[in-house]
């Protein structure tokens, strides 16, 4: 009997899962049987494993092949496990040594030529193979930059079957790329999607989240470091070849109040939402407010990256985020594709791909009511759980909503001789679609109003840069965590309730106006807590060290809606 086992991950939500492979080439019919709680992509791999052998030039063994994923239990999808199978098989038929098979992690699917294509999740896969113990990772040559983001472990990037086995049988090193070169957009050799295209076509050196005096792994350093992280990163390249010009809020004019409320919902992580008519500049300073926020620390990058690459949305060019993420999905999209789902495989939908940045939600309420509520849990916990027939999935999901919404359900540009005709009946029922629990959630709102002509040039001298305000921002989120030393929140938006009246008590005459607007029913306790915590992030801008009554009442009349 030869029996060869070799490893690979399995990914549920964003957890990977150790999976032993076993393959058994012994007596019996010619066939292969792939067994253990397989989906249809995974039984099929005994068709694509064969192809990819025999069009390699190995022979095919003319016995029957048994392969397992162990554990049996644990449901196992997609085509991450072709790569872990040939090898196996490969191994059992003595065509590479066991030894080697056996040490190493394999991630990939692969081609009917033994050519190998990229998979999703491959950078939690590689998190999951350390923790593991693995100290080498095989993975498809693509792939090997964002693998690579993972400390002490050997990346082995490969583009064919054929370039794996001969690595297995002499154990020479491949010419593996430096790690820096991934960062900075340098395709390995005859890793391109393109067969006809050069080593390095369609790439572009300077794209990457790495640049010149940055950490390892390339994580920026320092506050000037991370301010340089800022905008220009957000750019991407058009068809043209040249770079489109990046969000900044020096952008909008004749908006000052809003563009405060959005320094502030920066500065502590806090949900903003906007009423206003069309035109008036919602859309674009939603834009705007990724490019206000921090760059992410090292962790949060991870994490982050982690996410998008389960989804299948990390940038080819790009293996790490480093900005915080926006999305921004179209009214009709379902709960499934905001809140995560499928009926197979379950992804993480757009409150997921949101985590630690902007979640934007434009004509909030021409979303279905059921969509806006799903976002009640994850605004509390930070996380959703997702639950199936075969098992719930729990994804990150803290981030900064944003809404947008007119006042009426036409939207029609409104002058003094020509109202809107739309009732107050029809604005109210508009308008109760954001349930009263959901913007009982939301910490600033503002009424952005259309400018006149005069106001708009008026406040263009007065207008900032992202990168002004930006630096702003930083400066009040460092305040805050060194607050917050030792615990684990990173900003004010986090601080539970305990705490916020427990050792960040304010003083009893700070909050004298929050107390009566408490007693006579204009705020809720949730609505309390909110206020508390903008008053926090006002402080923090302003350099002091605990908020007083100017603050108070100023995030009173954020939450209200109200300008104070």
């Amino acid at each position: 009997m030869a029996v060869a086992r070799t490893r690979c991950v399995c990914l549920i939500g964003v957890t990977g899962h150790v999976i032993d492979v076993e393959a058994d080439v012994g007596n019996g019919l010619a066939g292969m049987h792939l067994i253990g709680m397989l989906d249809t992509a995974l039984s099929e791999a005994r068709d694509r494993v064969r192809s990819a052998v025999v069009n390699s030039h190995y022979a095919w063994p003319d016995a029957r092949i048994t392969v397992s994923l162990f554990p049996a239990s644990l449901p196992k999808r997609g085509s991450t496990f072709d790569l872990a199978i040939a090898v196996a098989l490969l191994a059992a038929a003595g065509l590479v040594p066991r030894a080697r098979a056996a040490d190493s992690f394999f991630l990939g699917e692969l081609g009917l030529d033994g050519s190998l294509r990229t998979v999703r999740g491959v950078l939690p896969s590689v998190l999951a193979a350390v923790g593991a113990g693995a100290g080498t990772v095989v993975v498809p040559a693509r792939n090997g930059p964002e693998a690579r983001l993972v400390p002490g472990v050997t990346v082995i990037p490969v583009s064919t079957l054929g370039e794996l086995v001969g690595w297995l049988r002499s154990g020479d090193p491949i010419n593996l790329p430096t790690l820096t070169d991934h960062l900075f957009g340098e395709p390995a050799p005859g890793t391109s999607d393109d067969p006809g295209s050069e080593p390095g076509e369609g790439t572009d050196p300077s794209s990457g989240p790495g640049r010149p005096g940055d950490g390892p792994t390339g994580f920026p350093t320092g506050l000037s470091a991370r301010l340089s992280a800022g905008p220009d990163i957000l750019r991407t390249p058009n068809d043209g070849g040249s770079e489109a010009p990046a969000p900044d809020l020096c952008d909008v004019a004749g908006q000052p109040f809003a563009r405060r409320a959005l320094e502030v919902c920066a500065a502590g992580g806090h949900n903003l939402w906007m009423l206003g008519p069309p035109g008036t500049g919602k859309t674009m300073l939603a834009e705007r407010l990724p490019t206000l926020l921090p760059a992410l620390d090292r962790d949060e990058a991870l994490e982050v990256t982690a996410i998008h690459s389960v989804a299948g949305t990390l940038p080819a060019d790009r293996p790490l985020l480093e900005r915080p993420p926006f999305m921004a999905p179209h009214h009709t999209a379902t709960i499934a594709a905001i809140v995560g789902g499928g009926s197979g495989t379950i992804r993480p939908g757009a409150v997921s791909l949101a985590h630690k940045g902007v979640l934007f939600m434009d004509e909030a309420p021409e979303f279905p009511t059921n969509v806006l509520d799903a976002l009640r849990q994850p605004l509390e916990s930070g996380q959703v759980t997702v639950s199936r027939a075969l098992g719930s999935v729990t994804f990150p999901a803290r981030f900064m909503l944003v809404l947008a919404a007119n006042p009426c359900p036409c939207a029609q540009r409104t002058r003094p001789e020509e109202p809107c005709r739309c009732t107050p009946a029809a604005r109210r029922r508009y308008l109760a679609r954001l349930s009263g629990p959901l913007l009982d959630r939301i910490d600033v709102k503002v009424s952005v109003m259309r400018a006149t002509r005069r106001e708009l040039f008026a406040d263009r001298r007065f207008i900032e840069s992202s990168r002004v305000v930006a630096e702003r921002v930083l400066l009040a989120r460092e305040r805050a965590a060194k607050r917050f030393a030792g615990t684990p929140w990173r900003c004010n938006a986090e601080v539970p309730t305990g705490a916020l009246h427990s050792e960040y008590r304010l003083p009893a005459k700070a909050m004298t106006p929050l107390l009566g607007c408490l007693d006579n029913g204009v705020l809720s306790a949730r609505g309390l807590d909110r206020v508390l915590r903008v008053a926090w992030s006002l402080a923090d801008l302003k350099g002091r060290g605990r908020p007083g009554v100017e603050e108070t009442n100023a995030a009173l009349g954020l939450w209200l809606g109200e300008e104070r």
